[in-house]
């Protein structure tokens, strides 16, 4: 007779196994209050720099779901999750006495910022994952408020609403409205200007010994 070992089934012989490799990594999670990505495909990447809009486009400086809204008038900044959320968390409890009033954030942080400790040599990899941002250069809109359906927010109470966001943000920033131009970098354009001419690819900014001139490229 065959023991009672052998008469059980192989798998309950096998020991219980994840499914999940032990040796990979938790780098980072997700909860559902936490203003981040649900998935990325590299958890690490390179630090990025401001975008500038050389070619002249103004795309994202004005209004689009709301009546008032937050620029960025001073230099641009790398932004936090934790700032844009604080921000949008101060504007929403204060605009929820009015109903159906709505915060739109124009930006998101997809980009994943590792931290190293302090007095660390060099090498030995890009360090572990703190905190999600994003770049956010001159003249971009951050947040909107919207109106209820048939009644317009008046001015001074928007202000209000939108100033609790001001020292929560690390630069200067400038509330508008739908009659508010775009804007290029620091220069503020008005309805009806005709646009700007961007300098021709065939010239470029050569320094000589009379000073700065323009002059064909060869």
């Amino acid at each position: 007779m065959l023991p009672s070992v052998l008469t059980r089934p192989f798998s309950r012989l096998l020991p219980l196994r994840s499914t999940t490799p032990s040796f990979l990594p938790q780098i980072f999670t997700r909860l559902r209050s936490n203003l981040a990505p649900r998935r990325v495909k590299w958890p690490r990447r390179h630090r990025g720099q401001l975008p500038i809009p050389t070619g002249g486009s103004v795309k994202g400086t004005t209004l689009a779901f709301g009546d008032y809204g937050l620029r960025v008038k001073g230099m641009g900044k790398r932004f936090t999750a934790k700032q844009l959320q604080v921000a949008e968390a101060a504007m929403k409890h204060k605009a929820k006495a009015i109903k159906g009033a709505k915060i739109h954030m124009r930006v998101f942080p997809n980009l994943p910022v590792g931290v190293k400790g302090n007095e660390t040599r060099m090498g030995k990899g890009k360090g572990g994952f703190e905190f999600w941002a994003c770049w956010v250069p001159t003249g971009r809109v951050l947040f909107e408020l919207e109106s209820p359906k048939g009644a317009l927010i008046d001015k001074e109470i928007a202000r209000g609403i939108l100033k609790l966001a001001q020292p929560k943000l690390p630069t200067t920033t400038e509330i508008i409205t739908k009659d508010s131009g775009p804007r290029l970098g620091n220069l503020e354009l008005k309805p009806g200007d005709p646009p700007i001419k961007m300098p021709s690819p065939e010239f470029t900014c050569t320094r000589n010994t009379e000073g700065l001139m323009n002059q064909p490229r060869v």
